[in-house]
């Protein structure tokens, strides 16, 4: 079992670990800096509660995409023959 752990057939086990590993805190940064950039466009007033579930939703979609990108690339280049 330890032998296939650090295999590259196990490119895909880890490329999934690194991505549920990083989407959390990026999502959440992501998010942060898209409410601040929204106040400081359209004041406080314009980021009620509805525009701040649309930015968590858009947050988590950008954050995966780009946790599963990154993680895609930095495991093949690990695993690299």
């Amino acid at each position: 079992m330890i032998e296939f752990l650090f295999s590259p057939d196990a490119k895909w086990l880890w490329t999934g670990v690194l991505t549920v590993a990083l989407f959390f805190p990026v999502r959440k940064m992501i998010f942060v800096m898209t409410v601040r950039r929204a106040i400081t466009k359209g004041g406080s007033d314009n980021v009620n509660e509805a525009e701040q579930k649309r930015l968590y939703k858009r947050a988590g979609f950008t954050a995966g995409l780009l946790c599963f990108l990154f993680a895609l690339f930095y495991v093949g280049m690990l695993f690299k023959p």
